[in-house]
């Protein structure tokens, strides 16, 4: 082979080298910085005393306690629906609405009622987006029921729901759980009942989700650890 040829390959070696070492650098400096470091007790996560149950052992259960009312989960939601529809085998999403005061507790209702009516699916970010993007005032039981119904929902099997003693029991418990973890605000994120993602030094609401991601893995590790 020529000297010429010899020197034309090896400086497309370099060239690819370098390109790659880029792009590394590039994907490093566009994960958020949490992805990069260790999870820090305190400022990552606290842990819950005592333990709460789940509801699937053999699932690494993450929980949201959330309002339709708070802007915050509103701005959260769009990256939960994206986060949930990527999540591993072994991690199972379920939500819980607090009531932290009378606005929130019309809204937890509101939550469980379509839940019951087999609504949620569709109506759930309908919620969200009438109280935050439209301006509706979803302030009592009447205009609640008046929106349900311009989405089309029957009104009386709506009503029904909304009456029932199975909506009440259900937004009893949703108060006795969030106590029960300590919130001090929403939204909060639980993982294996254990652990509650905190993100103190966090600048972005999608980082919640890297960490409640990097706490299930810690999760991951601890139950593999206790199999050996």
């Amino acid at each position: 082979m020529s000297s010429k040829r010899i020197k034309e390959k090896t400086v497309t070696k370099l060239m690819s080298h370098w390109l790659a070492a880029i792009a590394c650098s590039l994907l490093a400096f566009a994960m958020p910085a949490h992805a990069q470091t260790p999870l820090v007790e305190g400022r990552d996560y606290v842990t819950i005393e005592p333990a709460q149950p789940t509801q699937n052992a053999n699932k690494i259960e993450v929980v949201e306690y959330f309002s339709y009312a708070c802007p915050h989960c509103n701005e959260l939601n769009t990256h939960i629906i994206k986060w949930e529809s990527k999540l591993p085998a072994d991690v199972v999403f379920t939500r819980v609405p607090v009531n932290f005061n009378p606005f929130y507790l019309l809204m937890a209702r509101l939550y469980y009622t379509l839940e019951a009516i087999g609504e949620l699916k569709r109506l759930d970010s309908a919620v969200f987006s009438a109280i935050h993007e439209k301006g509706v005032k979803l302030i009592d039981d009447q205009s609640i029921l008046e929106w349900a119904t311009s989405q089309g929902v029957d009104a009386k099997k709506f009503s029904t729901a909304y009456n029932s003693f199975g909506v009440a029991s259900q937004v009893r418990r949703a108060d006795q759980l969030a106590k029960e973890s300590k919130l001090q605000g929403v939204p909060a994120l639980i993982v294996d009942g254990r652990y509650r993602v905190v993100g103190k030094e966090m600048k972005y609401i999608g980082d919640l989700l890297v960490l409640t991601d990097k706490v299930a893995d810690k999760v991951r590790k601890e139950r593999k650890a206790k199999k050996k």
